[in-house]
């Protein structure tokens, strides 16, 4: 599925299964709230905390995917072209970037 694509099926979701989209300063907050769940599995899976009996069966790609729903809601919302915005983002990572980490000693093993 291509990203315009996804905003396009969340978009049909939410008109026809969903009701009506959350405003966004709402969706904005869920959106943060869905972060915190992806940085809790990931700190209890990969950092020094201990995983809770309640989120041994957390899945962290789900967790990720509902980032990723609420983003898509947002960008609908907002009318930004995910796809457009995400090519846009290459570009400047290519030209700006295109050696900011090949230099940085930190990053060299």
């Amino acid at each position: 599925m291509t990203i315009e694509e996804a905003q396009q099926k969340v978009d049909e979701w939410i008109k026809t299964t969903g009701v009506r989209y959350f405003s966004e300063l709402t969706n904005m907050a869920i959106l943060t709230e869905e972060v915190g769940e992806v940085a809790r599995v990931i700190s209890r899976k990969y950092g020094e905390q201990s995983f809770k009996e309640s989120d041994k069966d957390v899945d962290l790609g789900d967790e990720m995917a509902d980032v990723l729903w609420v983003l898509l809601c947002l960008a609908n919302q907002t009318g930004v072209d995910l796809t457009k915005a995400f090519e846009k983002n290459f570009e400047k990572k290519n030209t700006r970037d295109i050696d900011r980490h090949k230099n940085n000693d930190k990053l060299k093993s």
